[in-house]
Formats: C-alpha cells, sequence, structure tokens
C-alpha cells in the first residue's frame, strides 16, 4: 500500500513539474518559433484569430498578476524581441481619446474591469510592479475611447474602516 501511494506521488509530481511553464521570457526565447513560446509561457491572452500569422503574443501573468510579457516575432515566426509592458514609462503614454486598441498596443489587455453606472463605461485596472501599493486605471467610455488615467489603490490597500460601538 505505501509502494503504490509512493508511486502515486511520484507521478503526481512527475505531472506537475511538467505542466509548469515559463514566468518570463529571456534571451534564450530569441529565434524560438510561436509554437515553442506558447510552450514556454502558456496561453497568450488575448488570443489572436489567427494565432499562426500573430506578430506578438502577450503573456499576462496571474489573474490580478503585476507582469504582462509581449514576444514579438518576425514574418517567418521566430521570437525577435520581448518586453515587460507594464510600467510607469508606458502609462505615462494613455492620452484621453486613445480608442482601446491603442491602449492595448501600449500596455496590453487588462484581466480586471468594471462597469460604470448608466452605461457610461468601464474601467480597467492593472497591477504592476511597484514599492507602493496601488494599480493603474484607465475609464473608456461607451464608444472605447479613454476619458482618463490614473493611479488608485487597490482594494486590498484601502484602509479598513472600523465601526465604534
Amino acid at each position: 500500500m505505501r509502494l503504490l501511494r509512493n508511486l502515486f506521488v511520484l507521478v503526481l509530481m512527475t505531472l506537475l513539474v511538467s505542466a509548469c511553464v515559463t514566468y518570463s521570457p529571456s534571451e534564450r526565447f530569441i529565434g524560438m518559433s510561436r509554437e515553442q513560446v506558447i510552450a514556454e509561457m502558456g496561453r497568450p491572452y488575448p488570443l489572436p484569430n489567427e494565432l499562426d500569422q500573430a506578430q506578438r503574443l502577450d503573456f499576462p501573468r496571474g489573474p490580478s498578476g503585476k507582469h504582462t510579457y509581449r514576444v514579438q516575432f518576425d514574418a517567418e515566426g521566430k521570437a525577435t524581441s520581448y518586453q515587460q509592458l507594464l510600467n510607469e514609462e508606458n502609462f505615462r503614454l494613455i492620452k484621453p481619446g486613445m480608442d482601446v486598441d491603442e491602449v492595448i498596443d501600449l500596455i496590453g489587455m487588462s484581466r480586471d474591469s468594471f462597469g460604470l453606472a448608466r452605461n457610461r463605461g468601464y474601467v480597467w485596472n492593472y497591477r504592476y510592479f511597484t514599492p507602493i501599493c496601488r494599480w493603474f486605471q484607465i475609464e473608456f467610455t461607451a464608444e472605447h475611447k479613454v476619458r482618463s488615467s490614473g493611479y488608485g489603490l487597490p482594494i486590498e490597500c484601502r484602509p479598513k474602516v472600523v465601526s465604534a460601538r
């Protein structure tokens, strides 16, 4: 019985290790095919309609991760470069009037959003690596244009309200 349990644990550990993906690209990615990059990084988001023709793929880390990596490809489908998109330098490029596709070109697509009342639009939240507990937020109009952008406090960083009874 113990041998069977140990064998089960060994098989389970092997499966878990083989299912792991790389967190971030590195120099060794240069020259890899799209398929190799996806095998290393996992599923890109958003998933392009024509994956085999995509000139770039974005890989956000975690549902509320602090990194989104973009890998660029040449015409033959080989990786030529990579970059981390979520940083204040890129955030400063977000301006009112930009459309949603321009935002995605700069910093990728958010996986954390909420709608505004009375169908006035929606807000995208981006966590990013910073020593200060904050995130970058973009408010879009119902027409998918940037209305405003700035920094806010994520829920876990907001002060707790204590009732004095």
